[in-house]
């Protein structure tokens, strides 16, 4: 039996794997929420992992508000790139192997087709930096480590994101603007919890640097479309194109990861 500690198991994602994980047999994982396990705290982990015999450590723990990144990038690069590091040498020090969940937004989005693992970083935004570095950190410190960069994460059950907003402002009649001024690949936290509990835990992959999404690129507003259509929602609310939208971080334009 492999035995597993999920960092960030309160988020979308750590909510996703500890209800997928109930399925194995073979694997026995263990939940850390941010009250529970800091990781910005080196002591916090060392004490999580000293006597624990884990086999792997899945970090789900991370500071994804990409606008506030922008004001206090501080606080992004703590958790982002600091946390990261001192799972890093924690698990090496345990000889855990390291699953870390990195993001699209290492990229420009300047390419005209989809990211491979080989094409150069350049993060616009404070947020990408921030995950950057910690994937720098990690390769740095701990060989056996798996990074996994994904894009536009969405749960249908838990957390706030993209999808569940969608639905909750149609059921209330809200109208929605939308921009299609980006491109990327929605994924379900539920295909990824997939992918790691059972081909990467389970699975005879190296280790190193992977993309995973659903694999099927689309702006925003024609994910806010699918999910309508999907909730039977068309009719409920005024879904409207906003050419206009603007934040304070720079997004990249095109996110699809290969």
């Amino acid at each position: 039996m492999k035995k597993v500690i999920v960092t960030g198991a309160g988020g979308q994602l750590g909510l996703t794997l500890m209800e997928g994980a109930s399925t194995y047999d073979n694997l026995y994982v263990e939940s850390k929420t941010a009250d529970e396990l800091n990781i910005t705290s080196l002591e916090s982990i060392q004490k999580a992992l000293k006597n624990g015999n884990y086999d792997f450590c899945i970090n789900c723990a991370a500071y994804t508000n990409v606008e506030q990144s922008e004001k206090t990038p501080d606080i992004a690069f703590k958790v982002n790139a600091e946390g990261a590091k001192n799972l890093a040498l924690c698990c090496k020090e345990n000889d855990t192997a390291l699953i870390h969940i990195s993001s699209d937004y290492v990229f420009d989005g300047t390419k005209s087709g989809p990211y491979t693992i080989d094409d150069p970083t350049n993060p616009i935004n404070e947020y990408g930096k921030s995950k950057l570095k910690g994937e720098e950190y990690i390769r740095q410190i701990w060989d056996n480590h798996f990074i996994i960069r994904t894009s536009w994460l969405y749960s249908k059950k838990y957390g706030q994101n993209f999808y569940r907003t969608i639905v909750q402002k149609a059921k209330e009649g809200l109208e929605l603007r939308v921009t299609d001024a980006q491109i990327g690949c929605p994924t379900n936290t539920e295909s990824l919890a997939k992918f790691i509990l059972g081909e990467v835990l389970q699975g005879n992959h190296a280790y190193g640097t992977y993309h995973f999404t659903d694999g099927k690129p689309m702006t925003w507003y024609k994910f806010a479309q699918q999910i309508l259509e999907e909730n039977s929602l068309m009719g409920s609310t005024n879904l409207v194109l906003d050419r206009n939208y603007r934040t304070f971080a720079k997004r990249p334009k095109n996110s699809v990861l290969s």
